[in-house]
């Protein structure tokens, strides 16, 4: 090889090692840089029961700390939840809000109606 391509060489094979180490670095942030994430699956927002108790059930990622109307609830080892809630007749709001390690907030609104 030339002294050219040696160097040509060497500076893709740098630049390749620079790439990977900031995707590396990206992946492992994404977690600070999205902050918690709460999936409700059960129940559907606008929802109507005709029974008062209900069961919510969802998943939260990257928290620290996890409420159900202000009341902390826990998630199992995969970030999974199932909590059951009286409602009152009428129209009810349900908030679950989370906190990550860095004090990022996060909150959901869940708007179900109890008919009697």
């Amino acid at each position: 090889m030339t002294r050219n391509a040696a160097s040509i060489l060497k500076i893709t094979l740098f630049s390749l090692l620079v790439l990977v180490i900031i995707g590396y670095t990206l992946f492992q942030a994404q977690k600070v840089i999205f902050g918690p994430i709460i999936d409700i699956y059960t129940p559907e927002n606008g929802s109507t029961y005709n029974q008062s108790l209900i069961e919510i059930s969802g998943r939260a990622r990257n928290i620290a700390y996890l409420n159900l109307d202000d009341r902390p609830i826990f998630t199992d080892q995969n970030g999974y939840f199932h909590e059951l809630m009286l409602l009152s007749p009428g129209y009810n709001i349900i908030k679950l809000d989370a906190r990550d390690k860095f004090k990022t907030y996060r909150e959901k609104i869940i708007q179900v109606i109890l008919k009697e």
